[in-house]
């Protein structure tokens, strides 16, 4: 399925891109995020398992075992941001 992905803040000037449309079969957050790890880099690098990224699926605050279904939004920001 393919998924709209959003960064925000820190985790947008680290990885370049503010959004993105990214092709997966990740039936949940963690899953999702571990496929994202798995690109290397800047992906990577800020969202590591351990490190304090929050996550929205469809604009509602997420959990690692949230179901991504269909052709959903999921937003990724460091768990405190500017206004």
């Amino acid at each position: 399925m393919k998924i709209q992905l959003r960064y925000f803040a820190s985790l947008r000037e680290t990885i370049g891109l503010g959004s993105e449309v990214f092709e997966t079969s990740a039936t949940d957050v963690a899953a999702l995020r571990q496929a994202l790890i798995e690109r290397g880099g800047a992906h990577a690098q800020c969202l590591a398992v351990g490190l304090p990224v929050r996550v929205a699926v469809n604009q509602v605050m997420a959990s690692d075992d949230t179901p991504l279904v269909g052709e959903c939004e999921v937003a990724f920001f460091p768990p405190v941001t500017g206004g």
